[in-house]
Order: C-alpha cells, then sequence, then structure tokens
C-alpha cells in the first residue's frame, strides 16, 4: 500500500494499515523536504511510475486538499478500515475511503469516494456523505442524513435525523445541527446557526 500524505492523519492512516496487516511500502508527500520522521518511506513527489501495481490511500484530512490530490493520481485507490469499526454489510463503500478506531455505519449508507470517518464517529442508517466529505471524531450523524461534498462535521457534532449539510460546509465541533444547511456555509452552536 502506498500513502499520500506524510503529516498526522497519515500516522493514523498507517496505524489502520497496520492493524489490518497491510505493509505501507511507499509515501508521497509535495513537501517532503519538511518531513523528519525516521519511519516515513518519503519517496518525494508523487511519481506514477512507482510501483504502479500498488493502491495508494490520500492521507490528508482537508477536504479540499484531498480532492486537489486525488485528481492527479494514476494508482488505484485502496481502502482503510480498522479491525474495531462496524460497518454493516449493506453499506456501500467508495474507493479511498478511511474509517477510523471504533467507529460506527450503520445499515444501507452510502459512502462516497475519499471519505473520512474519524474516531468513535456513528453514521446511522441510511445517511450518504458524499465524495471528499469528513466526519470529525465523535461526532454523530442520526439517521437519513445527507453530507455534501467536502463537507466537514466537526468533532462532538450531532446532526439530527433528515437534515441535509450543503457542499464544502463546516459544522462547528460540537455543534447541533437541527435544519438544513446551504452550500458553503459555516455554522456552529447548540441549535447550529450560520456564522459565515
Amino acid at each position: 500500500m502506498l500513502i499520500f500524505g506524510a503529516g498526522g492523519h497519515a500516522k493514523v492512516v498507517r496505524s489502520i494499515l497496520s492493524a489490518c496487516g497491510k505493509q505501507v511500502n511507499g509515501v508521497f508527500d509535495d513537501n517532503w523536504q519538511t518531513i523528519n520522521s525516521l519511519d516515513m518511506k518519503v519517496a518525494c513527489c508523487y511519481d506514477p511510475e512507482l510501483m504502479p501495481g500498488e493502491e495508494l490511500i490520500i492521507a490528508i484530512g482537508n477536504n479540499l486538499d484531498r480532492r486537489r490530490v486525488a485528481e492527479k493520481i494514476v494508482h488505484a485507490f485502496g481502502v482503510a478500515i480498522h479491525p474495531t469499526v462496524i460497518v454493516d454489510r449493506s453499506v456501500r463503500i467508495g474507493e479511498g475511503v478511511v474509517i477510523v478506531h471504533h467507529a460506527v455505519v450503520q445499515a444501507e449508507c452510502c459512502i462516497g469516494d475519499h471519505v473520512i470517518i474519524n474516531t468513535a464517529a456513528t453514521v446511522d442508517h441510511e445517511c450518504i456523505l458524499e465524495n471528499f466529505t469528513h466526519i470529525g471524531p465523535g461526532a454523530t450523524l442520526c439517521g437519513g442524513v445527507r453530507v455534501g461534498e467536502c463537507a466537514l462535521v466537526g468533532a462532538g457534532s450531532v446532526v439530527l435525523p433528515g437534515v441535509k449539510i450543503g457542499k464544502e460546509c463546516v459544522i462547528g465541533a460540537g455543534s447541533v445541527v437541527v435544519r438544513d444547511i446551504p452550500d458553503y456555509a459555516k455554522v456552529a452552536g447548540n441549535p447550529a446557526r450560520i456564522i459565515h
């Protein structure tokens, strides 16, 4: 397996892959000159000809950066799902998905490409997470929630049943989202209100 990214989220992805018995054979990073980690095998900038048969995970937490990187990758994408995760058999999972320790994904959810479901997050039945979304640690999505492309649901947030969150939204940590949120909005609070 190959990883693109060598920051904090990459360390989590390495931990997941290790727990799954998968070896990391190389790491790409655009800022490879600034990396000082002895256990990272940094290959420098992305090279599509290096180990072309290996699958790759984009280990970047920022949604927009992850989308930007995905557009230039030639390698096939893998997935990284920690063994402590509970995922119902009916869930559809896209490519490049990372699901972190102790998360739960319930029946008939649809998880798009390059989605991150972070530590101990809960995604209840029939939720739709569009491409490049990030569900923060400990966040709870109740049933039937839809999260738009590149949206971030902050740590510890709760999204009530059936709510739709627009693309590129940011839901502040600890927010309680009780109604639909339009594209590009930033919200926070209980109940969550648009702040920008």
